[in-house]
Protein backbone atom coordinates (compact mmCIF):
# COMPACT_ATOMS: atom_id res chain seq x y z
CA UNK A 1 0.00 0.00 0.00
CA UNK A 2 1.33 3.75 -0.78
CA UNK A 3 -0.74 7.05 0.40
CA UNK A 4 1.35 9.97 -0.97
CA UNK A 5 0.07 12.72 1.23
CA UNK A 6 1.20 16.43 1.84
CA UNK A 7 3.16 16.37 4.96
CA UNK A 8 3.73 12.46 5.16
CA UNK A 9 3.89 9.08 3.12
CA UNK A 10 1.88 5.94 4.38
CA UNK A 11 3.07 3.39 3.08
CA UNK A 12 4.15 -0.72 3.64
CA UNK A 13 6.97 -1.60 5.73
CA UNK A 14 10.14 -2.49 4.22
CA UNK A 15 13.27 -4.64 6.03
CA UNK A 16 14.99 -1.62 5.21
CA UNK A 17 12.70 0.55 7.85
CA UNK A 18 14.35 -1.52 10.79
CA UNK A 19 16.71 0.72 11.93
CA UNK A 20 14.50 4.28 12.00
CA UNK A 21 12.03 1.96 13.64
CA UNK A 22 14.04 0.80 16.22
CA UNK A 23 15.47 4.40 16.64
CA UNK A 24 12.18 5.99 16.58
CA UNK A 25 9.97 3.81 18.64
CA UNK A 26 12.70 3.27 21.07
CA UNK A 27 10.80 6.38 23.41
CA UNK A 28 9.49 5.99 26.74
CA UNK A 29 6.90 8.79 25.87
CA UNK A 30 5.51 7.02 23.09
CA UNK A 31 5.61 3.65 24.85
CA UNK A 32 3.20 5.56 27.90
CA UNK A 33 0.93 6.33 25.61
CA UNK A 34 0.53 2.41 23.92
CA UNK A 35 -0.67 -0.88 24.61
CA UNK A 36 1.69 -3.08 26.11
CA UNK A 37 2.38 -5.05 23.73
CA UNK A 38 4.50 -2.31 22.04
CA UNK A 39 7.86 -2.99 23.70
CA UNK A 40 10.04 -0.59 25.77
CA UNK A 41 12.99 -0.61 25.71
CA UNK A 42 12.24 -1.00 21.96
CA UNK A 43 15.59 -2.85 20.55
CA UNK A 44 16.33 -4.06 16.78
CA UNK A 45 15.58 -7.38 17.52
CA UNK A 46 11.82 -5.79 18.22
CA UNK A 47 11.74 -3.47 15.15
CA UNK A 48 13.16 -6.97 13.13
CA UNK A 49 10.59 -9.15 14.72
CA UNK A 50 7.73 -6.77 13.85
CA UNK A 51 8.55 -5.73 10.20
CA UNK A 52 8.78 -9.39 9.54
CA UNK A 53 5.20 -10.55 11.11
CA UNK A 54 3.32 -7.42 9.29
CA UNK A 55 5.00 -8.24 6.10
CA UNK A 56 3.76 -11.85 6.05
CA UNK A 57 0.00 -10.57 7.49
CA UNK A 58 -2.44 -10.75 5.13
CA UNK A 59 -4.69 -8.35 4.97
CA UNK A 60 -1.93 -6.12 5.24
CA UNK A 61 -3.22 -3.59 8.19
CA UNK A 62 0.35 -2.09 9.93
CA UNK A 63 1.59 0.34 7.76
CA UNK A 64 4.51 2.72 7.94
CA UNK A 65 4.35 6.69 8.08
CA UNK A 66 7.44 8.10 6.26
CA UNK A 67 8.38 11.63 6.22
CA UNK A 68 12.11 12.40 4.29
CA UNK A 69 12.10 9.14 2.73
CA UNK A 70 12.51 7.50 6.54
CA UNK A 71 9.81 5.64 8.13
CA UNK A 72 8.99 7.82 11.60
CA UNK A 73 6.27 6.33 12.87
CA UNK A 74 3.32 3.61 12.31
CA UNK A 75 -0.22 3.42 11.96
CA UNK A 76 -2.34 0.26 12.00
CA UNK A 77 -5.52 -1.26 12.48
CA UNK A 78 -7.18 -4.38 13.87
CA UNK A 79 -10.13 -5.77 11.89
CA UNK A 80 -12.97 -7.27 14.37
CA UNK A 81 -14.68 -10.71 14.21
CA UNK A 82 -18.19 -12.17 14.63
CA UNK A 83 -21.04 -9.59 15.25
CA UNK A 84 -18.10 -6.61 14.87
CA UNK A 85 -16.91 -7.78 11.87
CA UNK A 86 -18.24 -4.20 10.52
CA UNK A 87 -15.86 -2.28 12.50
CA UNK A 88 -11.70 -2.26 12.79
CA UNK A 89 -9.90 -0.43 16.24
CA UNK A 90 -6.96 1.64 14.92
CA UNK A 91 -3.58 2.98 16.02
CA UNK A 92 -0.91 5.27 15.80
CA UNK A 93 2.52 6.61 17.24
CA UNK A 94 4.97 9.17 15.46
CA UNK A 95 8.88 9.88 16.76
CA UNK A 96 8.81 13.01 19.11
CA UNK A 97 10.70 15.13 17.01
CA UNK A 98 7.95 14.93 14.50
CA UNK A 99 4.88 15.70 16.99
CA UNK A 100 3.19 18.83 16.14
CA UNK A 101 3.20 18.78 12.53
CA UNK A 102 -0.17 17.52 11.61
CA UNK A 103 1.54 14.22 10.05
CA UNK A 104 -0.47 11.73 12.37
CA UNK A 105 -3.93 13.43 12.01
CA UNK A 106 -3.84 13.65 8.31
CA UNK A 107 -2.01 9.70 8.15
CA UNK A 108 -5.21 9.25 10.43
CA UNK A 109 -7.58 10.42 8.56
CA UNK A 110 -6.05 8.81 5.21
CA UNK A 111 -5.82 4.79 6.85
CA UNK A 112 -9.45 5.15 8.52
CA UNK A 113 -10.87 6.08 4.87
CA UNK A 114 -8.69 3.30 3.30
CA UNK A 115 -10.31 0.81 6.14
CA UNK A 116 -13.41 1.61 5.52
CA UNK A 117 -13.43 1.66 1.50
CA UNK A 118 -11.49 -1.30 1.81
CA UNK A 119 -12.77 -3.60 4.26
CA UNK A 120 -16.61 -3.29 4.16
CA UNK A 121 -16.34 -1.14 7.46
CA UNK A 122 -18.98 1.09 8.57
CA UNK A 123 -16.56 2.21 12.21
CA UNK A 124 -13.03 2.95 12.90
CA UNK A 125 -12.49 3.23 16.97
CA UNK A 126 -9.98 4.26 18.74
CA UNK A 127 -9.40 3.98 22.12
CA UNK A 128 -6.83 6.27 23.95
CA UNK A 129 -5.39 6.86 27.30
CA UNK A 130 -7.46 9.70 29.22
CA UNK A 131 -4.55 11.45 30.00
CA UNK A 132 -3.31 11.31 26.29
CA UNK A 133 -4.49 15.04 25.27
CA UNK A 134 -2.48 14.56 22.36
CA UNK A 135 -4.18 12.03 20.48
CA UNK A 136 -7.95 13.11 21.77
CA UNK A 137 -6.95 16.11 19.65
CA UNK A 138 -5.52 14.30 16.66
CA UNK A 139 -8.88 11.89 16.68
CA UNK A 140 -10.77 14.97 17.09
CA UNK A 141 -8.91 16.77 13.97
CA UNK A 142 -9.74 13.98 11.84
CA UNK A 143 -13.28 13.77 12.02
CA UNK A 144 -13.45 10.89 15.09
CA UNK A 145 -16.58 11.92 17.70
CA UNK A 146 -15.90 10.74 21.40
CA UNK A 147 -18.23 8.26 22.71
CA UNK A 148 -17.22 7.57 26.08
CA UNK A 149 -14.80 7.64 29.18
CA UNK A 150 -14.54 4.42 30.50
CA UNK A 151 -13.30 4.39 34.17
CA UNK A 152 -10.47 2.38 35.87
CA UNK A 153 -10.53 0.05 32.45
CA UNK A 154 -6.84 -0.67 31.94
CA UNK A 155 -3.57 -0.58 33.58
CA UNK A 156 -0.25 1.21 32.07
CA UNK A 157 3.36 1.42 33.78
CA UNK A 158 1.72 -0.05 37.23
CA UNK A 159 -1.06 2.62 37.17
CA UNK A 160 -4.89 1.85 37.06
CA UNK A 161 -6.26 4.83 34.21
CA UNK A 162 -9.48 5.57 32.72
CA UNK A 163 -9.83 5.14 28.68
CA UNK A 164 -11.87 7.09 26.36
CA UNK A 165 -13.83 5.74 23.61
CA UNK A 166 -13.61 7.87 19.79
CA UNK A 167 -15.01 6.42 16.49
CA UNK A 168 -15.51 7.25 12.82
CA UNK A 169 -18.48 6.10 11.05
CA UNK A 170 -18.99 5.67 7.44
CA UNK A 171 -22.11 7.47 7.55
CA UNK A 172 -23.50 10.54 10.30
Amino acid sequence: MHLALASCRVRSWTAGDVPSLALHANNRRIWETLRDRFPHPYTRADALAFVRRVRSSLPETSFAIEVDAVAVGGIGFMLQHDVERVSAEIGYWLGEPYWGRGICTEALRAVTAHAIEHHGLTRVFAVPFAHNTASQRVLEKAGFQREGHMRRSAIKDGRICDQLLYAFTSEP
